[in-house]
C-alpha cells in the first residue's frame, strides 16, 4: 500500500498496554518526520501522550457517548472527519473491530495486531509447555505498522526523558534532587503476581537505611493508599504519592526516577516509556510472554525458581491461581531484590 501521511492508532486499554505503545510511536515519529499520528484511547490514558508534540489524542468515551453500536458509529463519523489515511488496530477486541468495520465503510484501510494467542497458550499450559521467548508486544505493535508500509528498525531505544515537575508537586513534597530517587509500586492487579508486602517492607527498610536514597511509593485505590500511607509513616526516607496527585503529575514524578521497582504491572511500563531503569519482580507470569518493560535487560528481571515451580508461567495476566503455587513469590529473597535495585543505582 501507499505510505500513509496520517494514521489512526487504536489502543483503548489497559494502562500497561497503552503505555507500551509510547516507545513504538515515538520511534515511528523519529523514523517518519512527516507522519501525523492520532491515537484513540480512553480519556484517562491521554496523559501518556502529553509529552509527545506530534501525537493528537481522541478520547473514546466508551461508557457514555460512544457506548454500544450507535456510540461507535458516532465515533466512526467523528474520526472520519480527521482525514485519516490508514488505521492500526493495536487492540483487536470486539469494540475496535466494530469501529474498524464502520471506518471501512468510509473507505479507510486497517490492519490489526496479531496477539499470538496459540503460542501464548503453549507457553502457559501445564502439560507439554513450550517455554521460549515470544515476540514482545512492542514488536507486535511494530509489525502492524510494517503492514502499513511504515517499517521500523527492530533495535531501537527510547530516550531518557525527565519531565519538569509541577508547582503542585514542589509545594507538597520536599524532595532532595541530590539523592537517588527510587520508585516502588508494590501492588499488582492479581495476587499471584504480587510480591508479599511483608517481604517488600524488608526491601524498603534496607533502602531506607541509605540516606542517599529517596523512596517514592506508587499505587491507587483506597486499600492501597492506606497501606502505602502506613509504609511512609514507618520509613522516614519514603513518600506516599498514592491519591495525592493527578495522573499527569504522577507521570512527571515517574519520569524523574533513577529506578522503578515494580511487579509485572502498568507502573513498570510507565517508567520504561521515559527510559527509566526498571527492576521487575515476576510471579505467575513470565517475561517470555512479551510483556517485559521496554528496553530492560534480563538482568533487571527477578524470577522465581522455575525448577521448583515448573508450571510457571501459569497465565498471561497472572489471574489464574494454581494449587501449590500460592507462595511462588515468597521464595524470592528480599536481599536479592534489594541488591538488584542497588546495582541499578550504580
Amino acid at each position: 500500500m501507499k505510505r500513509p501521511g496520517h494514521i489512526l492508532v487504536i489502543r483503548l486499554s489497559a494502562m500497561g498496554d497503552v503505555a507500551m505503545t509510547v516507545p513504538v510511536l515515538t520511534h515511528l515519529l523519529e523514523t517518519y518526520p512527516n507522519l501525523k499520528i492520532t491515537v484513540l484511547t480512553k480519556p484517562f490514558f491521554a496523559h501518556l501522550f502529553e509529552h509527545i508534540e506530534r501525537i493528537q489524542v481522541v478520547k473514546a468515551e466508551v461508557k457514555t457517548r460512544h457506548k454500544g453500536i450507535s456510540g461507535l458509529w458516532l465515533l466512526a463519523r467523528q474520526l472520519n472527519r480527521l482525514e485519516i489515511d490508514a488505521i492500526a488496530d493495536l487492540h483487536n477486541v470486539l469494540r475496535s473491530r466494530l469501529l474498524c468495520g464502520f471506518l471501512k465503510i468510509f473507505g479507510h484501510e486497517y490492519f490489526r495486531i496479531d496477539k499470538g494467542r496459540p503460542e501464548k497458550k503453549a507457553l502457559t499450559r501445564p502439560k507439554n509447555k513450550i517455554l521460549k521467548p515470544l515476540k514482545s508486544t512492542h514488536q507486535r505493535y511494530a509489525n502492524v505498522f510494517k503492514k502499513l508500509n511504515l517499517p521500523l528498525d527492530q533495535k531501537f531505544k527510547v530516550q531518557r526523558i525527565r519531565l519538569p515537575l509541577s508547582s503542585e508537586i514542589k509545594s507538597v513534597l520536599n524532595l532532595d534532587k541530590s539523592k537517588k530517587w527510587v520508585g516502588i509500586a508494590p501492588f499488582a492487579a492479581h495476587s499471584p503476581k504480587q510480591y508479599p508486602l511483608k517481604q517488600m517492607k524488608k526491601v524498603i527498610s534496607k533502602l531506607n537505611a541509605d540516606k542517599d536514597i529517596q523512596i517514592l511509593l506508587f499505587g491507587g485505590g483506597k486499600k492501597e493508599i492506606k497501606k502505602l500511607g502506613a509504609l511512609a509513616e514507618e520509613f522516614s526516607n519514603s513518600e506516599n504519592l498514592a491519591g495525592r496527585f493527578d495522573f499527569s503529575d504522577e507521570l512527571k514524578l515517574i519520569s524523574n526516577l533513577d529506578v522503578m521497582l515494580s511487579m509485572d504491572s502498568g507502573n513498570a511500563h510507565l517508567a520504561a516509556m521515559f527510559g527509566v531503569d526498571v527492576v521487575s519482580i515476576w510471579g505467575a507470569t513470565h517475561p517470555y510472554a512479551g510483556f517485559a518493560p521496554f528496553g530492560q535487560t534480563r538482568k533487571q528481571q527477578i524470577l522465581p525458581d522455575l525448577e521448583k515451580y515448573p508450571l510457571l508461567p501459569t497465565s498471561i495476566y497472572g489471574n489464574k491461581k494454581v494449587k501449590g503455587y500460592k507462595k511462588v513469590m515468597h521464595d524470592i529473597p528480599a536481599e536479592e531484590v534489594f541488591q538488584k535495585v542497588k546495582s541499578n543505582l550504580e
